[in-house]
């Protein structure tokens, strides 16, 4: 089991329909669950999906 928590930063965007960020989530979800990964899921924005939301292609949020 780990220890700590790893963080993974998903960034739906160009190239990436929802529906694959959806299923690649879930497939996330199991497997931390099954095995107790620590991984603790993020969501920011990024190309044109951060154009669209907030007017610019890679905002200072996503950068952290």
């Amino acid at each position: 089991m780990a220890s700590s928590m790893k963080k993974v930063l998903v960034l739906p965007g160009d190239n990436i329909g929802p529906e694959i960020i959806t299923e690649a989530v879930k497939v996330l979800e199991t497997v931390n669950e099954k095995f107790g990964l620590g991984i603790e899921l993020d969501y920011a924005h990024l190309g044109g999906a951060a154009l669209d939301a907030v007017g610019e292609p890679c905002p200072k949020e996503t950068l952290g």
